[in-house]
């Protein structure tokens, strides 16, 4: 892949735009320049009158591992959480609707951006971990998006044990809107159902179902921040991000 390869590729057809993560090499983990590339898709979908909706997707087996632990440690150690709250608010306020397809895995960072979208199908290969309280971390920016949609007791089985779990589970805690076997065709009714719909329509009605998540943001979009920041310049998270990258177990398991 060369520099200039769009790391999120955009499509618009028939009234839909499709925004890809499209970096498999580092199973589309959050860089600075892939959230970049996919606020400007965000952003040229949400221009487009054309545009009824938009589908976000990925390339490869993962749909996003989360932060890219390579940038994670350097420079402001707010700058990758508030890149990601940037990212996931920018879903939420689309004024029109967002869907997922999934059909790989999902970790970390990747499952705020499930809860800022719409509705999200995942397909039976799809799997789904809060790692972070593995690493040495909490998953707190993410709950931005994440706790207002998911079932409580769901959400502390998962979050508390950073074990991986599959779509039908995900289902049923408010996750995953539908598991289906074939994505492509679940999917497709939705986008029928959104061409059939008057834009103003979709636009304030998305502005109802999103209202609680987006005052979670307003209200604690600064203190997660800043926690993020503070777990990833910790000791422990260090040791917890070198294990990994170094394919070991961490000191404390």
């Amino acid at each position: 892949m060369t520099s200039t390869t769009p790391l999120v590729q955009y499509a618009v057809e028939q009234s839909v735009a499709t925004l890809t993560l499209d970096s498999p090499g580092n199973r589309n983990a959050l860089s600075s320049r892939l959230v970049a590339e996919l606020e400007q898709g965000l952003a040229d979908a949400g221009k487009d009158p054309g545009v009824r909706a938009v589908v976000l997707t990925h390339t490869g087996g993962t749909f996003c591992a989360g932060a890219d632990l390579s940038e994670a440690t350097s420079g402001d150690p707010t700058a990758n959480p508030r890149r990601l709250v940037a990212a996931m608010r920018a879903v939420v306020e689309l004024s029109k609707p967002v869907v997922a397809r999934v059909d790989g895995h999902v970790r970390a960072g990747g499952l705020g951006l499930l809860g800022a979208c719409d509705l999200v199908v995942a397909g039976p290969t799809s799997t789904f971990a809060f790692t972070e309280v593995r690493l040495g971390l909490a998953p707190a920016v993410i709950s931005l998006s994440l706790l207002p949609r998911l079932d409580p007791r769901g959400a502390a089985r998962w979050y508390l044990t950073g074990s991986v779990f599959d779509a039908a589970e995900a289902t049923r805690i408010g996750l995953v809107s539908e598991a289906a076997e074939d994505t492509a065709a679940a999917v497709e009714p939705l986008l029928d159902a959104f061409r059939k719909a008057s834009p103003q329509g979709l636009a304030e009605t998305k502005r109802l179902v999103t209202a609680e998540v987006l005052r979670t943001f307003e209200r604690d979009g600064e203190s997660m921040v800043a926690q993020s920041a503070l777990l990833f310049g910790s000791e422990e998270a260090r040791e917890g991000m070198l294990a990994f990258l170094e394919r070991r177990s961490p000191n404390w398991a």
